[in-house]
């Protein structure tokens, strides 16, 4: 598995991260979650991602107590999570809706119980998870410095930011923000319209992407989209001799912004066979072809 600097002074992360949001959803036991993180690892998929709410928060739990089996696995992999959304939970039946807090009180209590949950000392990287309208820039900027020499911290990032919000909150900080994780799928792929890849090509950043196969709605949905995607995506799988799952990350991996795909499976079949999709190249014609499947028309 190819380790790649996803920026400038960045971490060294896996080119390919397991992603463990539906980790309450596997129903494995604390041995198996042991053997599942093993088996990834000897791939080479050494990033990891998280987020405090994942699983009603339960994920990061999930995911500590099977670390606690065998803790001198903390020191082979980069863990990742986020955090900013206050969720409504039977952990907090208070809240009314869904919110963001960029504040600089939940962004350092999120990261405390991360770290508890997870049972490690730091995070390799920590995301906001989502644009804040209240976002204080000079704030949060403030709060990641304080992290940081705290030793809790090593990197910072964003997730799901505009081209204008990556830039300010970047504006207010000395280091490099390292990533910001987008979706990026054949469904919906508007970063790579809407100035987001653009700006991390610039910056010679490397976005991560969620959500690669769209929740399965490309391989279930009935729309005239995927649809049209199944059809395209086969035909181009007969022609490289793969699955469809492995022309998606193809897809995803041929952006020259270089995504770093999060695969989203506890089975550790589909997880090799994204890791065997990394060493497919679609042509750039493949790739268009894809495009015009999703979008129903051609090129202008």
């Amino acid at each position: 598995m190819e380790r790649v600097v996803i920026a400038p002074n960045g971490p060294e992360l896996s080119a390919l991260v397991q992603g463990y949001w539906r980790l309450a959803e596997w129903n494995m036991s604390a041995q198996e979650r042991l053997t599942f993180i093993k088996q990834h690892l000897d791939m080479g998929i050494t990033t990891v991602d998280h987020a405090d709410i994942y699983g009603d928060y339960r994920c990061e739990t999930l995911f500590g107590e099977a670390l606690k089996l065998e803790p001198s696995l903390r020191d082979k992999m980069e863990i990742v999570s986020k955090c900013d959304i206050h969720l409504v939970s039977k952990t907090a039946p208070e809240r009314k809706i869904n919110h963001y807090d960029t504040s600089e009180s939940h962004i350092t209590q999120s990261v405390n119980n991360s770290l508890s949950r997870l049972g490690v000392e730091s995070l390799d990287v920590l995301l906001i998870h989502r644009p804040d309208c209240l976002m204080d820039a000079d704030e949060v900027a403030e709060t990641f410095e304080k992290l940081h020499l705290a030793g809790k911290v090593k990197h910072f990032g964003v997730s799901n930011f505009t081209p204008s919000q990556f830039s300010l909150l970047q504006s207010r900080l000395d280091k490099p923000l390292v990533t910001n994780q987008v979706e990026i799928n054949p469904i919906n792929f508007d970063v790579a319209h809407d100035g987001t890849l653009d700006l991390m090509q610039q910056l010679r950043v490397r976005p991560m992407a969620w959500s690669c196969l769209a929740g399965g709605e490309i391989f279930h949905s009935d729309s005239e989209q995927a649809v049209r995607l199944r059809e395209t995506l086969s035909e181009i799988a007969q022609e490289l001799d793969a699955t469809l799952e492995q022309v998606i990350y193809a897809f995803v991996h041929r952006l020259p912004s270089k995504p770093l795909p999060i695969v989203g499976s506890g089975k550790i079949e589909r997880v090799k066979s994204a890791l065997e999709a990394m060493s497919l190249a679609l042509s750039r014609e493949q790739w268009y072809r894809i495009w015009v499947a999703s979008k129903g028309f051609g090129v202008p």
